[in-house]
Order: C-alpha cells, then sequence, then structure tokens
C-alpha cells in the first residue's frame, strides 16, 4: 500500500500531487567548454518528470565553489540558458524542478580554482578524502585534495553573494526554487561541524558562530528570490569527507530552529544510511533521537532521504517522521519511478560503473514501463 505516499501537499507555492521526489544525484556529464548542461542532460531530467520534485544535481555558484569534473554550474550565460531548457523540458512534462547550490569548498583541487590557486576552506587544515579531477590527457582521474587556505571574512561576503547572484541565476533559468547544499561535507558543512572550523571569529568556535555562514546565505537567497522559492539540505551525523560535531543534538537543533524564521519551502535532510555513495554501516546510533528531536523542533515541510524503499517510505509519511521522501539511486535506473512504487512494479537495477561521467549509457537508456 502506498496510499500516504501517493497523496497531494503544498510546497511553498507549490502544490505537489505526491510525495515521490528525486534526490539531487551528481551524475558529472555536464557540455565543455563550459560546465554548460546540454540536450542530453534535458532528456534525463525530462524522463524523470514525473517526480513530485526534481531536485537538480549539485550545481556550483562560482568557479571557486567546482570541485568535480564535468559537473554543471549557474554562474554563466551560457549555463542560465543550459538550465533553462532543462526547466522548460520538465515544466512540459508537468513536473517541477528545485536547482541546488553549491560551493565545495575544501573538496577541492588547485585544477579547478581560478588561477590555479588552493581551494578555501573554514579551516586550513588536511582533507581526507579525494576528488574526481581531469588528468594532463583530459581524462578523468581520482586526485589528492590539498591543505586549503582559510577564507578570510571578505572572502566569506564574496561567496555569500555568490550565492544570492546563483539564486537569482537560478530562477531566471525557469527553476521552481533553489535548494542550498549544506551537507555531505561541502562548505557550508565545514563550518557548521566543530571537525572541521577551527576558527577564533565570528565564524567559528560557538554553535551560533559555526552556523552564521548558512544563515546568512539563507537570508540573502530568501531575500533575493523570496523564502517560499528556497529550501536547505542538512546532513546531521554525517561524516563523508571527515565531518564530526562535538555536539549534533545542539548544533543541528539550532539551526533547524533558526530556519522555522524563514517559512522555507522544505527542510531536506539526509538519514546517515550513505558515506558519499557507499553504504555506511556504522553510523551513530543516536541519529534516530537527533531525527526525532529534528523532526519536533522544525514547524515546515520535512524531507528525508537515504537508503528509502517503497515500504519504508510509506512508513516514514504514514508516521509523521517524513511529509516528503527523495530518492536517489532508484531514480537514475528508473525514470519512471514514482508509477512503479505506485502499482509495485519490480525496479529496474543501477549500473553503478556509469554513475559519474560518460555518455548516454546509464544516463538516458534506462527502460520505462510500456
Amino acid at each position: 500500500m502506498t496510499k500516504h505516499l501517493f497523496t497531494p501537499i503544498k510546497l511553498g507555492r507549490l502544490s505537489l500531487d505526491h510525495r515521490v521526489a528525486m534526490a539531487p544525484l551528481t551524475r558529472s556529464r555536464a557540455g565543455q567548454p563550459g560546465n554548460v548542461p546540454t540536450d542530453m542532460n534535458v532528456e534525463y531530467y525530462r524522463q524523470r518528470a514525473s517526480a513530485a520534485l526534481i531536485v537538480s544535481e549539485a550545481t556550483q555558484i562560482s568557479q571557486q565553489g567546482q570541485g568535480y569534473a564535468w559537473t554543471p554550474g549557474i554562474h554563466t550565460e551560457e549555463q542560465i540558458e543550459g538550465w533553462r531548457a532543462v526547466s522548460n523540458a520538465v515544466h512540459e512534462e508537468g513536473g517541477r524542478i528545485f536547482l541546488q547550490l553549491w560551493h565545495v569548498g575544501r573538496v577541492s583541487h588547485p585544477v579547478f580554482q581560478p588561477g590555479g590557486g588552493l581551494p578555501v576552506a573554514p579551516t586550513a587544515m588536511p582533507v581526507p578524502g579525494k576528488t574526481f579531477i581531469l588528468d594532463e590527457n583530459g581524462n578523468g582521474a581520482w586526485g589528492d585534495v590539498p591543505v586549503p587556505q582559510e577564507l578570510t571574512v571578505e572572502g566569506i561576503r564574496e561567496i555569500v553573494a555568490d550565492y544570492r547572484r546563483a539564486a537569482r541565476n537560478a530562477m531566471a533559468a525557469g527553476m521552481d526554487g533553489i535548494e542550498i547544499h549544506a551537507g555531505n561535507g561541502y562548505l557550508l558543512d565545514q563550518f557548521i561541524n566543530s571537525s572541521s572550523n577551527h576558527r577564533r571569529d565570528s565564524y567559528g568556535g560557538s554553535i551560533e558562530n559555526r552556523a552564521r555562514l548558512l544563515l546568512e546565505v539563507v537570508a540573502a537567497v530568501s531575500e533575493e528570490v523570496g523564502s517560499q522559492n528556497v529550501a536547505v539540505r542538512l546532513t546531521p551525523m554525517g561524516r563523508f569527507m571527515g565531518m564530526g560535531d562535538e555536539a549534533p543534538e545542539a548544533t543541528f537543533g539550532y539551526i533547524v530552529r533558526k530556519l522555522n524564521d524563514y517559512a522555507l519551502a522544505y527542510l531536506h535532510l539526509v538519514e546517515p544510511a550513505m558515506v558519499g555513495v557507499v553504504k555506511d554501516e556504522n553510523f551513530d546510533p543516536r541519529w534516530d533521537a537527533i531525527m526525532k528531536l529534528l523532526r519536533d523542533a522544525y514547524t515546515g515541510v520535512l524531507m528525508l532521504a537515504g537508503g528509502y524503499d517503497r515500504d519504508t517510505a510509506e512508513q516514514a509519511i504514514a508516521s509523521g517522521r517524513a511529509d516528503i521522501v527523495a530518492f536517489g539511486r532508484p531514480f537514475i535506473a528508473n525514470p519512471d519511478l514514482p508509477a512503479r512504487l505506485r502499482d509495485g512494479h519490480p525496479l529496474n537495477p543501477a549500473d553503478t560503473s556509469s554513475f559519474f561521467g560518460g555518455d548516454a549509457t546509464g544516463y538516458i537508456d534506462y527502460p520505462a514501463l510500456s
């Protein structure tokens, strides 16, 4: 039974027919040069327009914000035009789409940075991880992340301005709204978590200070495009790229309560079932209690993601744990996922070898139900 999963819901200024959302999925297939969405990307999103809401792949707000090869941006006119073709195709199929705004912070490499400089971060410290770069022959390769440079206060102000501009660009590209990516070990998450933020100024130390950049970004983009068109994604207790916080209940409880002030379209939380693209068998056992705390603290629409299937998603909606459930990998292999879940059809398996980079294979060639 999926009677709860397939009931309507109001989301900001939108009315959605059901509650099966498409989670943001990095696929590394933006057109080159320029990281511009192509006709192939248009077709990919068009195929998946039956989602209650598509959250686009993470999209860099600036050149500085890029950390992986072949990921799209929203900071040039060509990128805006490319995304406009995507939003038009989704809307022609009756779908809705939010663009996810992304700054990777320290999870980058000089090959992506303006002038070949070091990536930026709240604190200059080693990063446990690699990123996907281009080698000297233009092929994708995993590269070590260097020790980043610590952001100045002026640099932080410039990034807030970049978020504001990117939000404006996204709406100019015809998006229904924007989702601020504040999780998965990227820049805003790096400021939030005590493990990666050792600053001694107004952006470090206390919970209020570590949350300051996220809340400044939320305020700026809300002023620019209207808070009803803005969402935030958080990964409380996520461990990807060296994340960790000394008091996650207090830290994320504070953030969620502050987000109530903005009347956002929704809040998107990721359950700790995955670390990056790998299933996490060792997630913190406190998660369930923290999830309930955040659910109780947040007064708006709550979207959850993280390893859900048809039955667990239905249970999450029925119990009030979530208002909307976002599916990731199942949407890669099943462009018509909502119909399959509603009617109990089997799912196509996903080819993990084609997740990142490549051509149409494993991207727009998965079969839909006849």
